[in-house]
């Protein structure tokens, strides 16, 4: 038998363990958490975390350990260690050094022209589930999460700005506020602060946020989408106060989305109006209204209302099948 081959059984055979009993898959499970490949010990640790086996945490912690060593060779892609934190974080493994290891490590992997840092991911697990470990004092848990805000991988930056959202108290949401307003990074890691913000403070951080959408850019599109997530009439009024103000047709358009997607009625009478009166917001509000998923009758009191329009009969018609 070719080792190709072999290898293609060895999966095979963790694959049928998804049918069998949680009693029955404990041995081979231990047994493949043990294999030198990488690939096979993620998948492994995989079912582990679908199955939730305590009893095999020993096992993770072992081949966690293990792919650290020499990595580059042992673990590449980081798939046996990904897996394995995110199956400790699923078990409520609560020892904060394993994660600490794991949100600290950097792996260059040669790729064309260069080096690729492989671990992000894994440093990015690490941090959400280093919250709840209970050892560690607050002060000292945002002390290490604060250190990925400098992490040159924006996906890493995020996450880490959601870990400090989890923490969810006064001074988490201070490094928050702190890091959005100093700015100057991607708008998907903005917007995971601004989400993290109303999510600590709520309602009351809303005007605080509304300030950066006169901006008008990507990071603001963020804020409107954070705000709108509150799903409040105050989030509706700060949203349709910058509308009224705004004369960007690009962030007029992302606005009425996110007035959209706060499912008010106020907002939901308000895009109406602006298709009932045939405004120049009109295709926009369709667009709007549709995405925010409304009820049947809604959708056809729309369609009733846009039947005598041919150009917005057009736009609901593109809308309504892209929505559905």
């Amino acid at each position: 038998m070719t080792g190709k081959r072999r290898f293609q059984e060895q999966l095979d055979t963790l694959e049928r363990l998804r049918y069998e009993p949680p009693q029955a898959v404990v041995a081979p499970l231990r047994k493949a958490l043990s294999h030198r490949s990488n690939y096979i010990v993620a998948k492994a640790a995989d079912l582990v975390r679908e199955f939730r086996l305590p009893e095999l945490i020993p096992e993770l912690l072992a081949a966690f350990d293990r792919f650290f060593e020499n990595p580059l060779k042992t673990d590449p892609q980081c798939w046996a260690k990904n897996a394995i934190s995110l199956a400790l974080g699923a078990l409520e493994f609560q020892d904060a050094a394993i994660y600490l290891r794991g949100m600290r490590h950097i792996q260059l992997e040669p790729v064309w022209g260069g080096h690729s840092d492989t671990a992000a991911t894994l440093r990015a697990t690490c941090a959400l589930a280093l919250v709840p470990c209970r050892s560690l004092p607050e002060t000292e848990l945002l002390t290490c999460l604060i250190e990925l805000f400098a992490d040159k991988e924006k996906s890493v930056r995020a996450e880490g700005a959601r870990a400090v959202e989890m923490v969810g108290s006064p001074s988490a949401a201070l490094l928050l506020r702190l890091k959005a307003t100093v700015g100057g990074d991607e708008p998907e890691v903005l917007g995971a602060c601004y989400n993290g913000i109303i999510h600590v403070q709520g309602k009351a951080a809303i005007p605080w946020v509304s300030r950066f959408l006169a901006a008008a850019d990507d990071a603001a599109a963020e804020a409107a989408l954070a705000i709108a997530a509150d799903r409040s009439p105050q989030a509706f009024a700060a949203l349709h106060e910058r509308f009224l103000q705004e004369r960007d047709p690009w962030f007029q358009g992302i606005l009425l989305s996110a007035i959209g997607l706060t499912r008010q009625q106020a907002a939901l009478d308000f895009l109406l109006q602006l298709v009932r009166t045939e405004s120049p917001h009109a295709e926009a509000a369709i667009e709007a209204i549709l995405r925010s998923m409304p009820p049947d009758e809604i959708i056809k009191q729309l369609e009733s209302m846009v039947s005598g329009n041919p150009r917005l009969a057009r736009v609901f018609a593109t809308h309504r099948t892209a929505s559905s």
